[in-house]
C-alpha cells in the first residue's frame, strides 16, 4: 500500500497529459453524484417518493444550515456548498471502498477545492456590494492594512487546504502502518473512526466555505 502522500499514481495518460489515481476517483465520485440527481429528479412527484424525499430533506438541511451561517437568503449558494459538501462527503468516505484511495488524501484536490472556495468568495462578495464597495473592504479600518487583509484572505485559504488535507493524509498512512504491522482485521476500528473524520471534515470545509462567503456579502459582518 502507497503510503507515500504526495506521490502521485498515473493511472494513464490522455495524449501528453497523465491522469493521476486521485483524478480518476474525483471523475468516478462526480459521475456518481450527477446519477444519483438524475435519478431522484427526473420524475419530481407533488407526492414523493423515498429517494425524492431523502433528496429533498438533504436539500433543505444543507439550505437551512447555510442560511443560519450567512444570515440571509441561502439560495444563491446552496448550489456551490451543497455540491462541495456532497461531494466532501463521497471523496472522504471513498476510503472504505476495496483499493480505493480518497482524492482528498492528495494534495492537489484540497488545493482545487480551496482554490475553488477562494475565487468563489471574491465572485459572491463583487456581485452583492459591488466592485468597489469589495475593494474597499481591505482599507478598512486604515489603507495602511491592506496588505495584511490581502495576506489573511491568501493564509485562510491555504489554512482550509492544509486542514482537509492533513487529516485524510494522516489518517491513510496510519492505517496503512497499522496494515503492515498488524494484518488486515486489527485497523477495522480505525477505519469506522475514519468515516466520522470524514464527515466531520467535510463539515468543517464547508461550514467554514460558508462563513467567508457570508463575510464576503456583508451578512455576517453587517447584520
Amino acid at each position: 500500500m502507497e503510503i507515500n502522500p504526495l506521490g502521485t499514481e498515473i493511472f494513464f495518460h490522455l495524449g501528453p497529459v497523465p491522469i493521476s489515481r486521485a483524478v480518476v476517483t474525483t471523475w468516478g465520485i462526480m459521475a456518481l453524484l450527477t446519477l444519483i440527481s438524475w435519478l431522484g429528479l427526473r420524475r419530481t412527484r407533488v407526492h414523493a417518493g423515498t429517494f425524492q424525499t431523502v433528496l429533498e430533506i438533504v436539500v433543505e438541511t444543507i439550505s437551512t444550515q447555510v442560511g443560519e451561517i450567512v444570515r440571509g437568503d441561502a439560495r444563491p449558494y446552496v448550489p456551490l456548498l451543497g455540491t462541495l459538501f456532497l461531494f466532501l462527503i463521497f471523496a472522504n468516505l471513498s476510503a472504505i471502498v476495496p483499493d480505493m484511495k480518497p482524492p482528498t488524501g492528495h494534495i492537489e484536490t484540497p488545493a482545487a477545492l480551496a482554490a475553488m472556495v477562494f475565487f468563489s468568495v471574491h465572485f459572491f462578495g463583487i456581485r452583492s456590494q459591488g466592485l468597489s464597495n469589495y475593494v474597499r473592504r481591505y482599507t478598512k479600518p486604515n489603507v495602511l492594512l491592506l496588505p495584511l487583509n490581502i495576506l489573511s484572505d491568501v493564509t485562510r485559504t491555504f489554512s482550509l487546504m492544509v486542514r482537509l488535507f492533513g487529516n485524510i493524509m494522516s489518517h491513510e498512512i496510519i492505517i496503512a502502518i497499522i496494515v503492515m504491522l498488524a494484518g488486515l482485521l486489527l485497523p477495522i476500528p480505525f477505519m469506522l473512526l475514519g468515516i466520522l473524520i470524514g464527515i466531520i471534515q467535510a463539515y468543517i470545509f464547508t461550514v467554514l466555505a460558508a462563513v467567508f462567503i457570508g463575510a464576503a456579502v456583508g451578512s455576517v459582518t453587517d447584520k
